[in-house]
């Protein structure tokens, strides 16, 4: 099961210095001018579950494989982006690609760097991203409208009912919010819309290295706005993320974590937090040769998780073995979770817990 989150933010916040420490590359050019990023750059990025390690060591596994979330490194959005301006229409078609966004504003100040808009204000900064997301979604809608209004008149109650929803989104649009700020917001009729602003956001503040734990003022103001859009908030440091990539081994990087006051790297951090916005959970595949963690949406179906692993295992799926990653843990192998009485044989109805170590028995 494949997902992924944009970066996206004005020019020049250090979207591609994020963008290449979340991947450990130097796959995105970092420059202090606009839009030196063009063709949006696409990395992968481990899901680092503590659990996993866990579960190899009782088994004895010779390797750790984790899961992933692509990360799309989107250039950078201007005031008039919904109208072609900057590089325009073409990047908002890439947002229209992922799953969720990462927002990342510039909370640090740096002479040295340029801004688009000579002045240091994330809030302004996250309005005029936001406005030509909502501006893109409400042409979007428009040239839509009058089509459906037509076969609503000959349809029948479902075509009435979509041309209501597509009627109160545009009338929230208009006054200026996003499509996610619906209360009455139902995701499977919202998604055939295919909306920019119903995606889910994480504003992630980029501060200097000394305000990474703490935050400052500009910070502050992000963490306010983030709670009144019922959005999740973070602060990382892109440059300090960086250097930590750019360092060999894990203990190097823990000890350089540590100087700093930190238990685990920014980008961890707001991996995890994409990972929970996407109202994702993980199950794992335990054996002498690999352990491994697998994605997958919550309350999803024993068989869906079996057709992650592999689509033969959901055709001719039979039951799932499963052992809570608890019980796991605390009888130290399979045979004694057996013994136990641990081992539950489930159907493919049974609803995937997060942590569940399955072993799925199938015939095709």
């Amino acid at each position: 099961m494949s997902f992924n989150c944009g970066i996206v933010g004005l020019p020049n916040i250090g979207k591609s210095t994020l963008f290449n420490a979340l991947t450990q590359s130097s796959a995105a050019e970092a420059a202090n001018y606009p839009f030196c990023t063009i063709e949006p750059n696409i990395g992968k990025v481990p899901i680092r579950d503590q659990r996993l390690k866990q579960i190899a060591a009782i088994a004895g596994s010779e390797k750790v494989i984790y899961s992933q979330l692509e990360v799309v490194d989107i250039a950078g959005l201007v005031k008039g982006a919904s109208k072609g301006e900057g590089l325009g229409n073409k990047f908002l078609s890439h947002i229209r690609e992922v799953d969720a966004i990462i927002h990342l504003l510039r909370c640090f100040t740096d002479g040295n760097i340029s801004h688009v808009h000579n002045k240091i204000d994330p809030i302004s900064d996250a309005e005029v991203v936001e406005m030509e997301l909502i501006l893109a979604d409400i042409d979007n809608i428009e040239k839509r409208l009058p089509q459906l209004e037509k076969k609503a008149k000959q349809g029948g109650k479902e075509l009435k009912r979509q041309l209501d929803l597509m009627q109160e989104v545009l009338a929230t649009l208009k006054l200026g919010r996003p499509a996610r700020s619906l209360g009455n917001m139902d995701k499977v009729e919202m998604k055939p819309l295919q909306l920019l602003t119903t995606k889910p956001v994480v504003y992630v503040c980029n501060v200097e290295d000394t305000h990474i734990i703490t935050g400052n003022e500009l910070s502050k103001k992000v963490e306010k706005m983030a709670k009144e859009n019922r959005s999740k908030f973070y602060c990382i440091s892109a440059k300090l993320e960086a250097d930590i990539a750019n360092l060999d081994s894990e203990e190097e990087k823990q000890s350089f974590l540590s100087e700093f006051g930190l238990k685990e790297s920014g980008l961890d951090g707001v991996v995890r937090i994409m990972y929970e916005v996407l109202s994702m959970i993980t199950f794992f595949t335990v054996g002498p040769k690999e352990a491994r963690a697998w994605p997958i949406k919550i309350r999803s179906t024993a068989d869906k998780a079996a057709g992650v692993v592999h689509t033969d295992f959901e055709k001719g799926f039979i039951r799932a073995e499963t052992i809570s990653f608890d019980d796991y843990v605390k009888y130290k192998s399979k045979s004694d979770c057996k013994d136990a009485g641990k081992i539950r044989f489930e159907s493919k109805d049974y609803i995937v817990q997060d942590g569940d170590i399955m072993h799925f028995r199938f015939n095709v």
